[in-house]
């Protein structure tokens, strides 16, 4: 799979193959703040044994330009689109996203997506240097880890959260473990004087979707989509979208009153 898709992946929990794709070629503004791949702008894909085959879940961060033939190498390499959408509003230039979903042997599903991906100007993976020094932010993370309640990571100069739902989220008779995007994702990208701009999505049942809207804009924290990711998973889920630049213990309270309406896994933080 590294081979066909010309760059290194990561084992995540879940027995899941992991590639990031960030679009570091796309210079992105939304609010007078330049978005860093990081923070909404990177594409995924993410593999997983399944019998004798694999299944391959994905996001792909998309100019409109280039929707319509790598939606079209997809069809024509039987990867389905189980959505499209914007994730972020009034940015600039515009940026949608497609989630996709395949099934079969997995080098093949890799090289078919190669094929597709390289309809984009997603650039190449840089040659591999040695492990680097963890890299400070100019964010207090530990004072945000406290109001958030969960523990993050520096990834790129974004500190990123991931937060599993409790229940099984299952396709068929298979189980979509969190690292394959079933978990909330919440990113922080310093702004400077300690604010942060912040990004991500909320994975919701229907009956979370508008407590958790009202815990978001009580908060001052713009909702700026919400939809599917997927077509036939159990229970079905719903992704909310947000975004903010405001002091980042500030809005970390804020998506801390946001998760406590979900039924996600509980605050490690103390």
């Amino acid at each position: 799979m590294e081979a066909a898709l010309g760059r290194p992946g990561q084992l995540q929990p879940g027995e899941v193959y992991k590639f990031a794709l960030p679009r570091k070629d796309m210079k992105i503004v939304k609010d007078g703040v330049i978005v860093a791949p990081g923070l909404a702008l990177g594409s995924w894909l993410a593999f997983k044994k399944m019998g004798s085959e694999a299944m391959v879940m994905g996001d792909l961060v998309l100019s409109e330009e280039e929707i319509e033939p790598v939606m079209l190498k997809l069809q024509q390499e039987k990867i389905e689109q189980s959505s499209i959408h914007n994730h972020l509003l009034g940015e600039s230039p515009r940026v949608i996203y497609m989630h996709i979903e395949g099934h079969g042997d997995p080098v093949v599903l890799a090289r078919s997506l190669a094929a597709a991906i390289a309809l984009t100007k997603t650039p190449r993976p840089p040659p591999a240097t040695p492990a680097a020094t963890p890299q400070a932010i100019d964010l207090n993370t530990e004072q945000v880890e406290q109001a958030l309640g969960y523990s993050g990571k520096v990834s790129g100069g974004i500190l990123q959260f991931s937060v599993p739902r409790i229940e099984k989220i299952t396709e068929g008779e298979m189980e979509i473990p969190p690292a394959m995007g079933v978990a909330t994702a919440i990113n922080f990208q310093p702004t400077g004087q300690g604010k942060a701009a912040i990004s991500g999505d909320f994975v919701l049942l229907a009956s979370e979707v508008n407590p958790v809207i009202r815990a978001l804009r009580t908060h001052g924290i713009d909702v700026t989509a919400m939809h599917n990711h997927m077509l036939f998973e159990q229970p079905h889920l719903y992704f909310m979208h947000f975004w903010a630049n405001d002091d980042a213990v500030k809005l970390a309270q804020g998506l801390r009153a946001a998760l406590d309406e979900t039924n996600s896994q509980k605050p490690q933080v103390k």
